[in-house]
């Protein structure tokens, strides 16, 4: 590597482990074949956006294959785990409320019977708590690199639940503009916003029931028993995560109908009232375009009562019309 500065940024962590799960120390990238040498131990590093020279040094200390390398290089991969010889490499999306707008990124997991490579790329939380607090149990971190697969995956799966939440407490935030009588153009948008990025959501979320089905069900060469209890609980975790996902979509997609439904119902109330004003101005027009007609012969234009009389007939009937139109609710 020519720019070590670039590289320190690149790997987070690279450490080896013994077999009973104790932390030896932080190695080199160089030093990987040489701790690899040794037996009962492993090797857990972590990447951020590498590059393609770290990826090939890495592909060469643990023989990755090609294809999963360029994968993990290109980044912009759906979720899924493959098979290559005595290997897994797994791609799971990660996402981060980054502004108040939900960012998305990846994470791929190169996992061996001896080493684990976690690449993030995009919107990710660092996984140091997640490695932390396997340190801190080397009783479950001696179940080998497995164990330290499930903490990662763990962590990816949790914190997807504080996004749904926040989506949640921000409908509830809307609610007041959802039920006013006055249409706001930016809660119609802001509903349609958490829509599309719940579903975007949704399809970073459900292919990890796939993922982990697997790794409680199949690879006996990686995946010791012992942890495929841990596997099942992370399973259950995304099972309600992407329930929650459905829900809420269901609550903005109810949200968005009440909405627009009460706007409608606002906008025909008016409709109502200008059209029962327009009945009620109908009455007097009528009868003043009658009189107001440029005739010789006009009834009752002999008559000394006919234009009392005419203002009393209009009142009576515009009092009638109004009487009415007020029962209908129409005024």
């Amino acid at each position: 590597m020519n720019d070590t500065g670039a590289a320190a940024r690149m790997v987070i962590n690279c450490v080896a482990y013994s077999r009973s799960g104790q932390r030896l120390r932080d190695i080199t990238l160089d030093e990987i074949s040489d701790v690899l040498e040794q037996p009962d131990t492993f090797v857990w590093v972590g990447l951020h956006e590498p590059d393609a020279a770290l990826l090939a040094k890495l592909q060469e200390e643990f023989g990755l294959h090609d294809l999963a390398v360029e994968d993990a290089q290109n980044a912009h991969q759906r979720p899924k785990i493959e098979v290559y010889g005595d290997s897994l490499f797994i791609v799971a999306q990660t996402a981060q409320l980054v502004g108040g707008s939900l960012a998305f990124g990846e994470t791929h997991v190169f996992v061996g019977p001896r080493y684990l490579v976690t690449v993030r790329h995009g919107a990710s939380l660092s996984y140091a708590p997640a490695r932390r607090s396997c340190e801190q149990s080397p009783e479950l971190l001696a179940y080998g690199p497995s164990y330290g697969l499930y903490a990662v995956l763990d962590f990816i799966v949790d914190n997807f639940l504080p996004i749904v939440r926040d989506f949640k407490e921000e409908l509830q935030e809307l609610e007041h503009d959802i039920f006013a009588e006055t249409f706001k153009r930016e809660t119609i948008r802001r509903l349609y916003e958490m829509q599309r990025e719940l579903v975007t959501l949704r399809l970073a979320v459900a292919p990890l029931q796939d993922i982990l089905s697997q790794l409680v069900r199949l690879y006996p060469h990686l995946v010791r028993d012992e942890v495929r209890v841990y596997f099942r609980d992370v399973y259950d975790h995304v099972f309600r995560v992407n329930e929650a996902i459905g829900t809420m979509r269901e609550m903005l997609s109810a949200a968005m109908t009440i909405n627009l439904s009460l706007v409608t119902v606002g906008q025909n109330e008016v409709v109502k009232k200008l059209a029962g004003w327009a009945a009620l101005l109908a009455a007097p027009t009528l009868l003043a375009s009658w009189y107001g007609m440029n005739f010789h012969h006009m009834p009752e234009l002999d008559k000394p009562w006919a234009y009392p009389g005419m203002i009393l007939l209009t009142a009576v009937i515009c009092g009638g019309l109004y009487s009415v139109l007020k029962r209908a609710k129409w005024l």
